[in-house]
């Protein structure tokens, strides 16, 4: 099973009021497990970047004025995707910019399956704050680098979350498994080796079992 964790920072917060995608990243997990595999990119949004936005991810319009457009990358992420299935925090948030990007590019919308952490975290701890911050003291993931939005720092930290979510993943479980699958053919030297069974009869238990039939007098199959 191939999942890409991702996650994207933004001009603001709505698509539809002009905001752009200027950061995705994505991290590959193939049967719950990273694969090391990663996609980063930075786009040039052709436009500016409020205050209150930079205030949270650290991105000015000077740092990606080299960068590529949104749709000059579009190929590359679509090939990375493949047809994996998607894990997002908020994913609502970040598929409404995809679309619109998408669109922007004149390509067939979207349609993968998409897992959204913040459901499921709300789901498993009704109540709790289900922040990507909070999960991680939740789940005791080291995020002290995260002094910033980004996309991806979060993505890896999210990929992390997303296992614990879940059901948790127990690095020692695997090993111990493993240990114990290399044990199996061995059996211990100290248990004692158990003589083979013998079932079939030995001459001496023939006859007397059949002088025993030779003594009953008027026997069952016998009768008329």
């Amino acid at each position: 099973m191939r999942e890409i964790v991702f996650d994207t920072e933004t001009t603001g917060l709505d698509p539809l009021a002009g905001d752009r995608v200027i950061e995705i990243a994505c991290v590959e997990l193939f049967n719950l497990m990273p694969t090391g595999r990663e996609f980063h990119a930075y786009f040039n949004p052709d436009r500016d970047i409020p205050e209150a936005s930079i205030a949270i991810h650290g991105l000015t319009a000077s740092f990606l004025a080299d960068k590529p457009k949104f749709e000059e990358r579009i190929d590359d992420l679509l090939a990375f995707f493949g047809d994996a299935q998607l894990v997002a925090h908020n994913a609502e948030f970040d598929m409404r910019f995809l679309h619109a990007e998408f669109k922007a590019a004149r390509r067939p919308k979207l349609e993968p399956k998409v897992i959204d952490t913040l459901v499921l975290a709300r789901r498993k701890f009704p109540g709790s704050p289900a922040s990507l911050d909070a999960l991680c003291r939740r789940f005791a993931i080291d995020n002290s680098a995260r002094n910033k939005h980004g996309a991806l720092l979060d993505a890896e930290l999210l990929a992390e979350v997303y296992l614990q979510l879940i059901g948790g993943r127990e690095p020692g479980l695997a090993l111990a498994t493993d240990r114990v699958v290399e044990q199996t053919p061995a059996a211990p030297a100290s248990r004692p080796v158990r003589p083979p069974r013998i079932f079939a009869a030995t001459a001496e238990e023939l006859a007397a079992h059949r002088d025993f039939l030779l003594s009953l007098s008027n026997p069952l199959w016998l009768r008329d």
